[in-house]
């Protein structure tokens, strides 16, 4: 049920990969408020403290690829956007409920976990292997 930061997602920025870290340490600890009945509240709590690290992230991520001029910031931007959607539509389905639901969890498994998981492994590893180009222009 909970997702684990493996190998395969460090990109080699230790600033992003901290923070990719905490990002699935945020999820897991959604997944266990909503597995251990903890109720609404906690899980509402949690779903908040998530959605804050996520914006935090999304910031510091846009901010370095501007820095850097990546070229697909646009589309990589889209991206975080649509997952800062999915969050709120969590928000609001968690509200409308009595507590997180199977169907909730799974929302959270599949819109958020499985998403930052195929992520990482493509666009922000692009955003990676662009910024070390740029600082090892003699080793491509």
């Amino acid at each position: 049920m909970f997702i684990e930061f493996d190998d395969d997602l460090v990109l080699g920025d230790n600033m992003i990969d901290s923070q990719h870290r905490e990002l699935f340490d945020k999820i897991n600890n959604l997944l266990a408020s909503c597995e251990k009945n903890g109720g609404k509240v906690a899980a509402a709590q949690t779903l908040g403290y998530l959605a804050d690290y996520t914006e935090f992230h999304f910031n510091a991520e846009e901010k370095l690829q501007q820095d850097i001029g990546y070229p697909g910031f646009a589309e990589h931007k889209q991206r975080h956007d649509e997952l800062r959607q999915v969050v709120k539509d969590l928000e609001e389905m968690l509200a409308d409920q009595e507590g997180p639901t199977d169907e909730f969890v799974h929302q959270v498994k599949v819109n958020v976990a499985d998403w930052l998981i195929y992520h990482i492994k493509g666009f922000d590893r692009s955003v990676a292997e662009y910024r070390f180009m740029l600082d090892n222009p003699g080793r491509i």
